[in-house]
């Protein structure tokens, strides 16, 4: 099984909602995130005041699959998420030992 994590812009989450659901994707873990990477974040005016924004605010999708479709997953993600804008995040996979359903007690690729 791989976890497989994607940074991706606030605004692209619809998109790639829709992108998993259509390969069979039924789950994911989002969570509003702040970070930056090369572009170091921004300045932005406010009444008349320039001020620096360090962090910026992107969405962490997190989904538990079996290695078999993960580089279909990875391929969703990427061509429903890229702008071609600097920005448009990054994709990790990780390997995962153990899943398990809390509810029924099953385990591995079942639970997921």
């Amino acid at each position: 099984m791989k976890l497989i994590i994607a940074i991706i812009k606030t605004f692209k989450l619809d998109e790639v909602q829709t992108a998993l659901n259509k390969i069979g994707i039924e789950g994911m873990t989002v969570t509003e995130v702040r970070g930056f990477g090369r572009q170091k974040g921004h300045k932005e005016v406010y009444r008349g005041s320039e001020y620096s924004v360090k962090y910026l605010p992107k969405i962490k999708i997190e989904v538990v699959v079996d290695k078999k479709i993960e580089e279909k997953v990875i391929k969703a993600i990427k061509s429903s998420a890229n702008t071609g804008e600097i920005g448009d995040g990054k994709i990790f996979s990780i390997s995962v030992e153990k899943a398990i359903r809390i509810r029924t007690g099953e385990k591995g690729t079942k639970a997921i």
